[in-house]
């Protein structure tokens, strides 16, 4: 018997206006349901909590077992922050099957009840999918579909969609798109809103595509790309087992910082804690400071420059042409060329310049002991003694230095010599171009260089690091062998034997030693957490993507899984190669393409007047249809009327968010904001003022800022122009 639920936890709190939904019949399923799913949360909650105060109680500290034990109490509080995060609105709706009596309802994640009964389907699961993905043309053996709004935790409205005639019996609301169409006109606030049981099956199928291979999702303004991106993301990590985080998770990749603010809360809603999001921007720790023409950023973007700095690096990877007596108080001995030559082909394919230094220069003092034949020194003795000489330490360091990589690229922009060595392909004319005086005044088309060079060399303070832990290593050692050897003289003074002499003999066991180290006395370094590599990589807003920042990204993936997500029509530059031309040119081959078609979120008063701009340079670019009208024309006014016009708007809105882009005069108040058409894009506002847009420029960079600056709007577009 389930529990019923009492007036004071009553879950529906539906309007006067909605009063015919209140009927007993349509709603005490869902009613007695939402009770036992209240008492189950409570439950799973508490048992969580359990659950976590005793594994943060357990003793681990090093090794395996810490990392396992910090591993569990991360996985528990993220699942417990996820079930806090929400109340019975952690159900998104119900489906009824043909060949099932009881409704199967879908939820944020899965909950079952003590005895095992399934309360919530997880939207991830195959036994969600028909909730999203059935239509009248394809029901996917469902009778019926609902779909819940909820606010604080209450259901204020739902909808029903019946796909056979059994399905029009108890429901209440048969209009096939008002769940989501009544979702569209919304305010927005500075988060995206949280939309994922309305997802359309058009965009579930986008998100339930599998993680092999790249697939692009090719969609103008309003189709909902940045939503199956994020929700793709949740999925594939839920479903996939490749991608989970231990195998090297998802990185997720937005085109700015407002954008990536914008959706912040999406990916935890969603249950999902774990994944790394940044710009392209974030992926190098120097920053642009500095602004030049396309046509130096248009030399600097192509593939064939990023390629240069092997070379560059090569050059400092040269081995000494001349041989070096080395000359010791037990001996002299001498490192041949050839021999100079093996040491520097010794690191393994692939290894940092910084990191193949250590390894170059052990396979050196391995050499030179092998030489250095003396009854006084052992073998270790005679690498210290060589490690300390000057002369064979000088020439190696001259050969294989340690380099900083913005050294590296920077002394492509300041010596000529250097530059025309490693990139012979260029005109003369274009190395004088690419010279500048400071080498690091960075721009953004030195970001990808800096991220080759970095990753091609390796932390210079890695082989320090590394030298420094080798020391301690060996200190902890001394230390363990000082307490073996004091355990054996008391064990000898004692008389013991047996059992004593047995331990003995096994702390001299130099693996048991090693494991016996503190590893709590090594210096250790901060992972970079953006380096990679990772198991797929979501990229937003990839039209604008150069070749040379293409190559940052699949540095970080050598699964090339990818989801790629944009509209070429709104690339700032231009993109006049096909999807596939393009990815092929930059290194991924057979790739999918799946299109959005329909435009979600743009009113069609907006679209009329956006259309034609985008058009007028771009004839076949593909401009999505709007599914609804706002009923508010768009207005044309002078600048002069920018203030009153959004006092007006935010009188009349007590909810909902304005945007002003064009106008760096305005400085923003509480829910309006002010941004460049840069800036503005993967972002929504209720109310869009664009000022002077023929100022954006001329060509296609000025059509393409103007037409997404158009399409942000999502209720009405207001477009202010000077001398009116």
């Amino acid at each position: 018997m389930q529990p019923d639920p009492s007036p004071d936890t009553h879950p529906f709190a539906l309007p006067d206006a909605l009063s015919a939904k209140n009927d007993p019949i349509l709603i005490d399923t869902d009613r007695v349901h939402f009770a036992a799913i209240a008492t189950s949360l409570e439950r799973a909650i508490a048992d969580l909590e359990h659950s976590l105060a005793e594994t943060r109680k357990g003793t681990a500290r090093y090794g395996t077992a810490a990392l396992e034990r910090d591993q569990e109490v991360h996985r528990l509080t993220a699942r417990l922050r996820a079930l806090r995060r929400f109340d019975l609105d952690l159900c998104l709706g119900r489906i009824v099957h043909e060949d099932r009596a009881e409704p199967t309802y879908i939820g944020r994640f899965g909950l079952a009840d003590p005895d095992g009964r399934r309360l919530l389907v997880d939207w991830r699961s195959p036994a969600a999918e028909p909730f999203f993905a059935a239509t009248h043309a394809h029901p996917q053996g469902l009778v019926s579909r609902r779909r819940y709004r909820w606010n604080n935790g209450r259901v204020v409205d739902y909808w029903d969609e019946a796909f056979t005639e059994e399905g029009l019996t108890h429901t209440a609301a048969l209009d096939d798109q008002s769940a989501f169409v009544a979702t569209l006109g919304g305010s927005r606030t500075e988060r995206m809103r949280d939309v994922l049981g309305t997802i359309q099956s058009d965009q579930d199928a986008i998100v339930r595509a599998g993680s092999r291979g790249a697939l692009v999702v090719d969609g103008g303004p309003g189709t909902g790309k940045t939503v199956v991106a994020l929700h793709r993301t949740a999925y594939l990590l839920y479903a996939d087992p490749r991608l989970g985080h231990r195998r090297g998770g998802v990185l997720f990749v937005g085109p700015h910082q407002p954008y990536l603010a914008y959706v912040g809360d999406v990916l935890p809603s969603l249950g999902e804690e774990g994944v790394q999001t940044c710009t392209i921007r974030d992926l190098v720790p120097e920053t642009a400071v500095a602004v030049e023409d396309d046509r130096i950023a248009a030399l600097k973007a192509d593939v064939r420059m990023v390629a240069a700095i092997e070379p560059a690096v090569a050059l400092y990877e040269e081995p000494p042409t001349e041989p070096l007596l080395v000359e010791t108080p037990w001996g002299d001995v001498l490192i041949t060329t050839a021999e100079w030559a093996e040491a520097f082909d010794s690191p393994d394919p692939g290894t940092p310049h910084n990191l193949a230094r250590d390894d170059v220069w052990d396979e050196v003092l391995t050499i030179l002991a092998d030489k250095l034949d003396s009854d006084e020194l052992t073998s270790d003795d005679c690498r210290r003694v060589l490690d300390r000489h000057r002369d064979l330490r000088d020439t190696f360091d001259r050969a294989w230095p340690l380099i900083e990589h913005t050294d590296l690229v920077g002394d492509l922009w300041t010596v000529p010599a250097y530059l025309r060595r490693c990139a012979p392909w260029l005109e003369p004319d274009e190395v004088q171009a690419l010279r500048r005086s400071d080498a690091e005044a960075w721009t953004d088309a030195d970001l990808p260089l800096l991220d080759a060079a970095r990753l091609r060399l390796g932390d210079p303070e890695e082989s320090r690091r590394r030298r420094r832990t080798q020391a301690a290593e060996a200190r902890e050692r001394a230390r363990m062998s000082e307490v073996i050897d004091d355990l054996r003289t008391t064990a000898r003074e004692s008389g013991a034997d047996g059992l004593g002499d047995g331990l003995v003999s096994m702390l001299v066991h130099d693996d048991l030693q090693t494991a016996l180290v503190d590893d709590g006395a090594l210096p250790t370094a901060d992972a970079d957490l953006l380096a990679g590599p990772f198991a797929h990589v979501v990229v937003d807003e990839a039209q604008e993507l150069t070749d040379a920042e293409w190559q940052m990204l699949l540095r970080r993936c050598p699964s090339r899984s990818l989801t790629i997500v944009g509209d070429r029509a709104q690339a700032r530059h231009g993109f006049t190669e096909s999807w596939t031309e393009r990815l092929v040119r930059i290194g991924l081959p057979g790739a999918t393409v799946a299109p959005l078609t329909v435009n979600y979120r743009t009113p069609a008063e907006v679209m009329a007047e956006a259309e034609p701009v985008i058009r007028a340079v771009l004839p076949e670019a593909n401009v999505p249809t709007s599914i609804r009208e706002s009923g508010i024309p768009v207005l044309h006014s002078p600048t002069s009327e920018r203030d009153a016009i959004i006092e007006g708007w935010l009188d009349e809105h007590a909810e909902g968010t304005a945007v002003v882009i064009g106008d760096v005069s305005y400085a923003g108040r509480e829910r309006v904001r002010s941004l460049t058409p840069e800036l503005a894009k993967g972002l929504e506002f209720d109310l869009v003022v664009l000022v002077d847009p023929d100022r954006f420029g001329e060509g296609v960079t000025g059509a393409v800022d103007r037409y997404v600056a158009m399409t942000r709007a999502t209720q009405r577009l207001v477009v202010l122009t000077s001398g009116r």
